[in-house]
């Protein structure tokens, strides 16, 4: 009888974890789906209609165009959406996106500031903002991204100075912000970039020595 009982109860604790974990795992795809959801809510020119037709909730967004998911945690891994002649502004939301490695939106016309909510995804290891014409500053909390490896902002109209906190991306590799509005000193901290093999800062209004 003992034995039956601590069958019983073995068995609905682990039904209990299963339930726990299914749930929680669906509660992350909800989450990257509504972030998804909150980008292209703010796209106001989709040329190819491809977020129009085919990002749609009937389907799952591993199968969206230009997102991957990673196959052991079922979470979106990458977002690639260059060169799609895109328009509009970036939504905070994507900072929601937990386990994002690669955020590429180069080569489309999205405008707008660089949303700070982007320094909370820790897991980042690619960042391609190039040749879209964002404003505004480089936010602080950039540094905070400590697994980023590249790092291409260029060709936009960024402009204040480079944050300090830029020197604490130790695994960074490839930096480019060439040809925005950048002005200021160019931070001492950057020698702390062990990492760096590539780096430009052309075409900007630096100062000091």
């Amino acid at each position: 009888m003992v034995n039956l009982l601590t069958s019983v109860f073995l068995f609905c604790l682990s039904l209990q974890c299963f339930v726990a974990s299914f749930a929680a795992n669906t509660k992350n795809i909800t989450t990257d789906e509504s972030a998804l959801l909150a980008f292209k809510s703010l796209i106001t020119s989709d040329p190819s209609n491809k977020l129009s037709n085919n990002w749609s909730t009937s389907s799952s967004i591993c199968n969206w165009v230009g997102v991957t998911c990673h196959e052991k945690h079922n979470r979106v891994h990458s977002l690639r959406l260059e060169n799609m002649g895109l328009r509009g502004t970036l939504s905070p939301n994507l900072g929601n996106l937990s386990f994002l490695v690669i955020l590429d939106l180069s080569d489309n016309s999205l405008s707008g500031p660089f949303p700070k909510e982007i320094c909370r995804l820790r897991r980042l290891k690619y960042l391609d903002f190039s040749y879209n014409e964002f404003v505004g500053e480089i936010p602080a909390a950039v540094g905070d991204l400590s697994q980023l490896q590249y790092l291409y902002i260029g060709s936009n109209n960024f402009s204040g100075s480079i944050p300090n906190g830029i020197g604490n991306l130790s695994q960074l590799k490839n930096w480019s912000a060439s040809h925005n509005r950048l002005s200021g000193v160019i931070p001492e901290t950057i020698s702390n970039l062990s990492s760096l093999e590539y780096i430009s800062l052309a075409f900007n209004y630096f100062s000091g020595t």
